[in-house]
């Protein structure tokens, strides 16, 4: 799958100021209120069906969402219309980095009957200025350890605007198809595709899915999750 150029040109300064200006301000709310979201769980766990765990950061949690307007809700109502059998797990939590996501990735994995692991992470190491190698070294040892334990991965990509200087958006750009070569494992390049900079697709931050974008942010992981997926399980 290409990157859209179109949607890559607007990635651009206006993007990384909304980032740093809204993610700011949320990280500013989270040391601050004790009302902070915590990971969903969507639906209940049942030990009976394999699970797809949905791995990442406030893309994945849902942040400023309702459990049910969350991307793992909706992809959980979308596999069960289709016919497959498995629980989708929500292990988002909002403002995790690659590293936050190395530091939990055991216990999540622990879980138990976890077949798929969807990974998304970067964005926020995207807005502290991580370097990208060691983004990579983070989620090369986050997909190496669910594959030692037979848990198939989809990577998520996110972009990096020119605003941060040429080596880093290309050593940024680069982690992602990279690690999915490395490991041969389905790739998402972008996982905002057809949202980012769309006003009637974001919160009021700019930065977040509203309802309707979820809703495109599930379609766009469900065609790259879908040839992974098996029924009669």
């Amino acid at each position: 799958m290409s990157l859209n150029i179109r949607t890559f040109a607007l990635i651009s300064f206006t993007f990384l100021a909304a980032v740093l200006a809204g993610c700011s301000a949320s990280a500013e709310r989270s040391r601050n209120d004790s009302t902070e979201p915590k990971p969903l769980i969507t639906p209940a766990e049942t030990a009976s069906r394999p699970k797809i765990v949905a791995f990442g950061d406030s893309l994945t949690a849902g942040f400023g969402l309702t459990e049910r307007e969350s991307y793992p809700y909706l992809l959980q109502q979308r596999l069960n219309d289709e016919g497959y059998n498995y629980e989708v797990v929500n292990a988002g939590v909002s403002g995790d980095t690659s590293l936050g996501g190395l530091e939990r990735i055991d216990w999540v994995l622990d879980g138990g009957s976890i077949e798929i692991l969807i990974l998304e992470l970067g964005a926020n190491d995207l807005l502290r200025g991580v370097p990208p190698a060691k983004m990579r070294d983070n989620l090369d040892k986050i997909i190496t350890k669910a594959k030692a334990r037979n848990v198939q991965v989809l990577l998520c990509g996110m972009l990096a605007p020119p605003t941060m200087g040429s080596d880093y958006q290309r050593a940024f750009l680069d982690t992602f198809p990279e690690l999915a070569e490395k490991h041969k494992v389905p790739y998402l390049p972008f996982v905002l595709e057809g949202i980012a900079l769309k006003k009637e697709f974001n919160q009021a931050d700019g930065i977040h899915p509203n309802v309707e974008g979820e809703k495109i942010m599930t379609a766009n992981i469900y065609k790259e999750l879908k040839p992974m997926l098996k029924k009669g399980i």
